[in-house]
């Protein structure tokens, strides 16, 4: 069993493709259920954001594991899997340890180092965790990315800047208009992403933000947050989006829905000597593309950050960065391997405490007037002699199998002692022995 990660990325792949393939929330765990389902694959996590749809499953196979998911990418999608193949990337064992510390540290971000991928990579296996898709490999290796993306972001400059998609979005838009300063802005969708957009626009100095919700609870909570930071700020309903457009100088719109939230209609009754920025970073798009068509009208969405982005210099926190992944890479794989032997030191410690046990039964049926103080100093005897002769290899071992390559060491184990190569995976499992498919 290996970790296998399938995935298409702003890097490899056309937003429209990213768009038709993404995920929403309200999907997640349908399709995790489809996962679960492959012959093939017994956990996985599902990341879905803005720029990205990634698989990260346990699989039997690597060739059963990539067709099976991607079969299930491809069905989300409407599209045929030889549709996705030229766009996917795939990473396997050690590769996929790497690519997802990479992922959790923001090196693989369209904005290097940006810090929103750690919140939406532990939605991610929070809820694959809740559907009961997640066993102990996947477990044990998402909380470790987890932990690495946490190090990266306290040990270098990476996001010194607090820079994001929402941030350079809101950039373009600043300097299209001149500043923010005094204008309006609508965010359409009150989620983390337009909390985001709310904490720039107000660093920004913004002259006043209406949030435009589908629930209204949540769109007057971050309203209220922004008054509480001095910001002019109230909620509305979706209904009411005509007259809001034609208000605002920015809208921002990042919901998670799957269809268009605000359409040309929307923004075509507004005056055309009033600029307005769209920052649209939904996936699939809030807003209707034909906005872009609109006198006075400009739009900045994934592909127009995608192309500003793509060759952003490489710095020092960048580079320390990429360090530290390639360190916690190592090591996390060192402890997989040493963990991986533990089963094979297990076994052979049992046959030796066998042997011990049958050899002392043979002097008991031989000595039976053996007084019993006697006999019980025998039997300590002749297990410290036994644990002494073991320790150092066992030890030895455990060090030596946690070099690369040093598979081979519990293989020579088992050879020597003549252990019953099933014997290590029944005395225990590096996996979890929940059944397939089981919820917890």
């Amino acid at each position: 069993m290996s970790v296998l990660v399938v995935g298409l990325s702003h890097r490899t792949t056309p937003v429209p493709v990213l768009e038709r393939v993404a995920v929403a929330d309200a999907d997640r765990g349908k399709v995790l259920d489809q996962l679960l389902r492959a012959p093939s694959v017994s956990e996985a996590v599902l990341l879905s954001t803005c720029n990205r749809v990634e698989v990260y499953a346990v699989v039997e196979t690597f060739h059963g594991g990539l067709n099976e998911v991607v079969e299930v990418l491809a069905h989300q999608s409407g599209a045929e899997p030889a549709d996705l193949f030229e766009h996917l990337y795939v990473h396997y064992s050690a590769a996929a340890v790497e690519h997802l510390f990479s992922v959790a540290g923001g090196l693989d971000s369209m904005v290097v180092g940006e810090a929103q991928i750690l919140g939406q990579l532990r939605t991610a296996y929070t809820a694959a965790d809740e559907r009961g898709v997640v066993g102990r490999t996947l477990h044990e290796l998402v909380q470790h990315a987890l932990r690495v993306g946490k190090r990266v972001h306290s040990e270098t400059d990476i996001d010194h800047a607090g820079a994001s998609v929402v941030s350079e979005a809101l950039s373009d838009a600043a300097a299209a208009l001149g500043g923010l300063g005094g204008r309006r802005a609508l965010i359409v969708g009150a989620g983390s992403m337009g909390g985001l957009a709310a904490a720039h626009l107000r660093r920004a100095g913004i002259g006043e933000v209406v949030i435009a919700n589908r629930t209204a609870a949540n769109g007057e909570r971050l309203a209220a947050a922004l008054r509480a930071d001095g910001v002019p700020a109230r909620s509305t309903g979706l209904g009411d989006l005509t007259g809001e457009v034609a208000e605002a100088d920015v809208l921002f719109a990042c919901t998670g829905s799957v269809g268009t939230v605000v359409g040309a209609e929307h923004i075509g009754d507004r005056a055309p000597d009033r600029p307005l920025v769209v920052c649209d970073l939904g996936l699939p798009k809030d807003v209707d593309p034909a906005a872009a068509l609109l006198d006075g009208v400009r739009v900045v969405d994934l592909e127009t950050l995608q192309r500003r982005l793509s060759d952003a210099p490489t710095g020092q926190g960048t580079l320390r960065a990429a360090e530290i992944v390639a360190e916690e890479v190592r090591g996390y794989l060192a402890g997989q391997r040493s963990a991986g032997v533990t089963p094979t030191v297990t076994a052979l410690r049992k046959r030796a405490a066998e042997v011990v046990d049958a050899e002392l039964l043979r002097l008991d049926s031989r000595l039976p007037e053996l007084p019993g103080p006697v006999r019980d100093e025998l039997a300590k005897t002749v297990r410290r002699v036994v644990d002494k002769l073991l320790h150092t290899p066992t030890v030895r071992v455990k060090e030596l199998a946690a070099a690369p390559g040093g598979a081979g060491y519990a293989e020579a184990l088992r050879e020597l002692f003549g252990l019953d190569p099933q014997a290590p995976t029944a005395v225990s499992s590096p996996h979890s022995t929940q059944p397939k498919g089981e919820k917890r």
